[in-house]
């Protein structure tokens, strides 16, 4: 359980696969605040992921071991009702462009409305991580391209074989 003077961040996403750019947000939000949970969401707009729920959080947990205050969780509630059971957490979205925070500016009213004490913080992406999303490392890891200095160095391989399979289907 979290102390009353705990600072928590919660940083979700589907996480489809994991990126650098994700971790350089994870990373610096742990800097941040006294715990991270990075929280692996169901994303009911997204059907067909490449990694199955418990993939991703295991990928998720490989990818953040060397933050000692970050930890992995799932779950399959809306994220301001997850949130809710959480005390005194926050809410960190990493943005690359304006349209990120259009999204996320939405997203973060809906979540007030469910959940009025819920804050959300924006955390600009680093600027060699502006372009990167999960969506264009399937895309790349689909056609057999190099994904050095996308994803963790120790998922490449899962990736690209999960994208091998991917093909033959």
């Amino acid at each position: 359980m979290n102390s009353d003077n705990k600072r928590v961040a919660i940083c979700p996403g589907s996480f489809d696969p994991i990126t650098l750019g994700h971790l350089n947000i994870i990373r610096r939000t742990a800097q941040i605040f006294d715990e991270v949970i990075v929280a692996v969401m169901l994303n009911a707009t997204k059907t067909s992921p490449m990694f199955s729920i418990e993939e991703r959080v295991d990928m998720v947990r490989r990818a953040t071991m060397r933050y000692s205050n970050v930890r992995v969780d799932t779950s399959d509630i809306l994220l301001a009702e997850y949130a809710r059971e959480i005390p005194n957490s926050v809410i960190v979205k990493g943005l690359r462009a304006a349209s990120d925070f259009d999204y996320e500016f939405q997203m973060n009213l809906i979540n007030k409305k469910i959940n009025p004490q819920l804050e959300t913080m924006f955390l600009t992406a680093s600027e060699k991580y502006t372009f990167l999303s999960s969506s264009v490392v399937r895309e790349m890891a689909m056609y057999g391209a190099d994904l050095t200095g996308l994803v963790p160095s120790e998922l490449i391989a899962e990736i690209e074989e999960k994208a091998k399979q991917w093909r033959k289907n």
